[in-house]
Protein backbone atom coordinates (compact mmCIF):
# COMPACT_ATOMS: atom_id res chain seq x y z
CA UNK A 1 0.00 0.00 0.00
CA UNK A 2 1.43 3.41 -0.40
CA UNK A 3 0.64 6.93 1.38
CA UNK A 4 -3.16 8.09 1.52
CA UNK A 5 -4.35 11.06 0.05
CA UNK A 6 -7.17 13.52 0.01
CA UNK A 7 -8.40 13.46 -3.96
CA UNK A 8 -11.25 14.46 -6.44
CA UNK A 9 -11.54 10.93 -8.90
CA UNK A 10 -13.97 11.10 -11.90
CA UNK A 11 -14.87 7.98 -12.60
CA UNK A 12 -16.19 6.39 -16.11
CA UNK A 13 -20.06 6.42 -14.88
CA UNK A 14 -19.53 10.34 -14.72
CA UNK A 15 -19.80 10.53 -11.05
CA UNK A 16 -17.29 13.13 -9.35
CA UNK A 17 -16.42 12.17 -5.48
CA UNK A 18 -14.18 13.24 -2.88
CA UNK A 19 -12.77 10.81 -0.73
CA UNK A 20 -9.68 9.57 1.00
CA UNK A 21 -7.65 7.36 -1.42
CA UNK A 22 -4.82 4.87 -0.53
CA UNK A 23 -3.84 3.23 -4.15
CA UNK A 24 -3.10 -0.50 -3.22
CA UNK A 25 -1.07 -2.17 -6.07
CA UNK A 26 -3.10 -6.48 -6.35
CA UNK A 27 -0.76 -7.95 -8.82
CA UNK A 28 -1.25 -6.63 -12.54
CA UNK A 29 -3.50 -3.86 -11.68
CA UNK A 30 -4.20 -1.18 -9.44
CA UNK A 31 -7.39 -0.30 -7.04
CA UNK A 32 -7.89 2.34 -5.11
CA UNK A 33 -9.51 2.11 -1.48
CA UNK A 34 -11.58 4.75 -0.91
CA UNK A 35 -11.76 5.93 2.76
CA UNK A 36 -15.73 7.74 3.03
CA UNK A 37 -16.23 9.28 -0.71
CA UNK A 38 -18.62 12.16 -1.01
CA UNK A 39 -19.95 13.56 -3.42
CA UNK A 40 -19.67 17.53 -2.90
CA UNK A 41 -22.51 19.97 -4.62
CA UNK A 42 -21.57 23.86 -4.91
CA UNK A 43 -25.76 25.52 -3.39
CA UNK A 44 -26.04 28.83 -3.46
CA UNK A 45 -27.03 30.77 -0.24
CA UNK A 46 -29.07 33.59 -1.91
CA UNK A 47 -29.43 35.06 1.59
CA UNK A 48 -25.94 35.74 2.31
CA UNK A 49 -25.00 36.14 -1.52
CA UNK A 50 -21.95 32.94 -1.00
CA UNK A 51 -21.76 29.87 -2.62
CA UNK A 52 -21.33 26.96 -0.13
CA UNK A 53 -20.90 23.01 -0.54
CA UNK A 54 -23.33 20.14 0.56
CA UNK A 55 -22.22 16.86 1.04
CA UNK A 56 -23.76 13.30 0.17
CA UNK A 57 -22.69 10.08 0.59
CA UNK A 58 -21.47 8.33 -2.60
CA UNK A 59 -23.37 4.87 -1.53
CA UNK A 60 -26.59 6.43 0.41
CA UNK A 61 -27.45 2.77 1.17
CA UNK A 62 -24.71 1.58 2.38
CA UNK A 63 -23.11 1.69 6.38
CA UNK A 64 -19.83 0.61 5.03
CA UNK A 65 -17.17 3.67 5.19
CA UNK A 66 -14.46 1.80 2.78
CA UNK A 67 -15.03 1.06 -1.02
CA UNK A 68 -12.45 -0.39 -3.64
CA UNK A 69 -12.82 1.07 -6.85
CA UNK A 70 -11.02 -0.72 -9.92
CA UNK A 71 -8.95 2.05 -11.89
CA UNK A 72 -10.17 0.78 -14.87
CA UNK A 73 -13.47 2.70 -13.59
CA UNK A 74 -11.81 5.80 -12.85
CA UNK A 75 -11.25 8.48 -15.94
CA UNK A 76 -9.22 10.60 -14.03
CA UNK A 77 -7.74 11.14 -10.36
CA UNK A 78 -6.21 14.52 -8.82
CA UNK A 79 -4.78 15.32 -5.16
CA UNK A 80 -6.60 17.69 -2.82
CA UNK A 81 -4.45 20.21 -0.79
CA UNK A 82 -7.17 22.75 -0.24
CA UNK A 83 -7.19 22.47 3.44
CA UNK A 84 -10.79 24.26 3.75
CA UNK A 85 -12.12 21.34 1.74
CA UNK A 86 -10.76 18.62 3.85
CA UNK A 87 -11.67 20.26 7.00
CA UNK A 88 -15.24 19.98 5.45
CA UNK A 89 -14.87 16.54 4.78
CA UNK A 90 -13.51 15.53 8.22
CA UNK A 91 -16.30 17.53 9.71
CA UNK A 92 -18.94 15.48 7.54
CA UNK A 93 -17.36 12.21 8.59
CA UNK A 94 -16.80 12.99 12.13
CA UNK A 95 -20.79 14.20 12.20
CA UNK A 96 -21.81 10.94 10.23
CA UNK A 97 -20.00 8.95 12.92
CA UNK A 98 -21.43 10.67 15.87
CA UNK A 99 -25.11 9.62 14.17
CA UNK A 100 -24.24 6.34 14.31
CA UNK A 101 -22.04 6.00 17.57
CA UNK A 102 -19.01 5.23 15.59
CA UNK A 103 -16.09 6.79 17.14
CA UNK A 104 -12.48 8.09 15.33
CA UNK A 105 -9.67 5.43 16.44
CA UNK A 106 -6.72 7.64 17.95
CA UNK A 107 -3.33 6.54 18.66
CA UNK A 108 -4.24 6.94 22.32
CA UNK A 109 -7.37 5.27 22.84
CA UNK A 110 -6.42 2.48 25.41
CA UNK A 111 -3.17 4.34 26.49
CA UNK A 112 -4.05 4.19 30.03
CA UNK A 113 -0.25 5.07 31.25
CA UNK A 114 3.36 4.00 30.33
CA UNK A 115 5.13 1.05 31.87
CA UNK A 116 7.20 3.14 34.30
CA UNK A 117 3.97 4.94 35.66
CA UNK A 118 2.20 1.50 36.04
CA UNK A 119 5.14 0.40 37.80
CA UNK A 120 5.04 3.36 40.23
CA UNK A 121 1.50 3.10 40.99
CA UNK A 122 1.41 -0.81 41.87
CA UNK A 123 4.68 -0.49 44.11
CA UNK A 124 2.58 2.39 45.74
CA UNK A 125 -0.66 -0.01 45.75
CA UNK A 126 1.64 -2.81 47.28
CA UNK A 127 3.27 -0.81 49.87
CA UNK A 128 -0.26 0.27 51.19
CA UNK A 129 -1.33 -2.49 52.27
Amino acid sequence: MEEEFYAAIKLVSGEEIFSKVCPCDEGDRTVLILDNPVIMETVAIKQLGVNGLKLHPWMKLSNDSMFIVDMDKVITITEVVDQSIIKIHKKFVREKDRVSGLTEITPNMGYLSSISEARVSLEKLYRSN
